[in-house]
């Protein structure tokens, strides 16, 4: 087969849909051993299209919130209330059991300098893990993959970052190594054992280029994690009842693997639909119930099988949306949001980063206090036990997630 023709045929660089030749089965071997280093999962849960912090943790006493947003606020008696000065929103209850227990810390006041207001390019900085003014190539999640083929007996594979999705977000690209998309495990290993790949396992390439090197280690790699994926699998079934939601389907699959055994450090889901410009409350109340149900089922799966304590949650949106509501009932655009962490040990002091002063705004909009970098580099220090520095090019001060 000449390079351009296999160039041509290949096109599995963003999902799990590949092919793999027999004669490079050596090469996967090894990368096909799970790390045994650390046993602590990440699990990001995406909230996409900017979600109105404001209205998720309520500052029930102030009384601007109110002025600002006459007809979208959330009356202080349905609130769940936290503490004397910030609530849930109602649709929150499932989050709010689990706050009540100990398991969720709550950030407020988390963004980055110079923020920036299109979809685009805010959720490119929150998936790079870069300032506002740089443009990087990978994420954060695949610099960390690539951080762990750096001074380790047991290199990092592709299945050790997995997105439960169609395609494969920056935020799990890596220079040399790439996280794995899939929407569950059984789809993707079928994927791989298609006529395709089996007409194919026999050739060898005409070349050595290097474009078509760097395909078929990708083809290899994925085979490879999709193969060990599928077999773990099998090992545990979920009983609970999830939601029949795109969400509780992906929590449920996230579940089963971790408690499977799968050597997955991190997980990555997406649940869309927070870009609430027209009629804010009921799309926001709808996927923001959504999310609570799903997620209070995952933590008491997770708490059944006795994995609750190494699996870490973290929930965060692009941005969050100005204070001030717009004239169709909804939010536009805005800067500083909340960002929650649920899982692992107990909780001592659950609520960091009090309420957003809504006294001192920047031309509207809420300003930030931590650096949403931060909280990743606590969660790779502190959690995944990796080098921070590595991933993300400098030293941020921790902030405490948990304990």
């Amino acid at each position: 087969m000449k390079r351009r023709e296999f160039l041509r045929n290949t096109t599995f660089t963003t999902a799990g849909s590949l092919l793999v030749p027999q004669f490079l089965k050596a090469y996967e071997t090894q990368y096909s051993a799970p790390s045994t280093l650390n046993e602590k999962v990440v699990v990001i849960i995406q909230l996409s299209g900017g979600n109105d912090g404001l209205n998720t943790v309520v500052p029930f006493r102030n009384d601007i919130y109110y002025r600002e947003r006459p007809s979208i606020a959330i009356k202080s008696t349905n609130v769940l209330r936290l503490n004397d000065d910030i609530g849930l929103n109602p649709a929150l209850e499932k989050i709010k059991e689990l706050y009540d227990n100990g398991l969720v810390s709550i950030i407020n006041n988390v963004g980055y300098p110079n923020p920036d207001r299109s979809h685009f390019r805010s959720m490119d900085i929150w998936q790079t893990g870069s300032s506002a003014s740089e443009y990087l190539s990978t994420g954060w999640i695949g610099r960390y993959l690539d951080a762990q083929c750096t001074g380790q007996s047991v290199k990092a594979a592709p299945h050790q970052a997995l997105e439960i999705d169609d395609t494969l977000s920056l935020a799990l690209k890596g220079k040399n190594l790439n996280g794995l998309a899939l929407q569950n495990p059984e789809k993707l290993f079928s994927q791989t054992q298609n006529g395709f790949v089996k007409a194919n396992s026999k050739l060898t390439p005409a070349d050595d280029h290097e474009n078509v090197a760097y395909l078929y280690k990708t083809l290899a790699e994925t085979v490879s994690s999709a193969e060990y994926v599928y077999n773990k699998a099998q090992i545990h079934k979920s009983s609970k009842l999830y939601p029949t939601t795109e969400l509780g389907k992906s929590l449920k699959t996230i579940a089963e693997l971790i408690t499977s055994g799968v050597s997955t450090r991190v997980y990555y889901v997406s649940l869309s639909g927070f870009d609430t410009h027209i009629r804010q409350n009921d799309q926001q109340d709808r996927l923001l119930r959504q999310y609570a149900e799903a997620v209070g089922v995952f933590v008491e799966d997770l708490k059944s099988t006795n994995r609750l304590d190494d699996v870490m949650i973290m929930t965060f949106s692009e941005f969050g949306r100005r204070v001030k509501q717009n004239a169709s009932n909804g939010t536009d655009h805005g800067t500083a949001n909340n960002v929650f962490v649920i899982g692992g040990p107990h909780r001592t002091k659950p609520v960091l980063s009090e309420a957003p002063d809504l006294t001192d705004l920047d031309n509207g909009d809420l300003k930030y206090k931590i650096d949403f970098r931060q909280i990743y580099s606590t969660l790779l220090d502190d959690w995944l036990k990796a080098d921070s520095r590595l991933v993300l090019g400098q030293a941020f001060e921790p902030v405490r997630l948990f304990g």
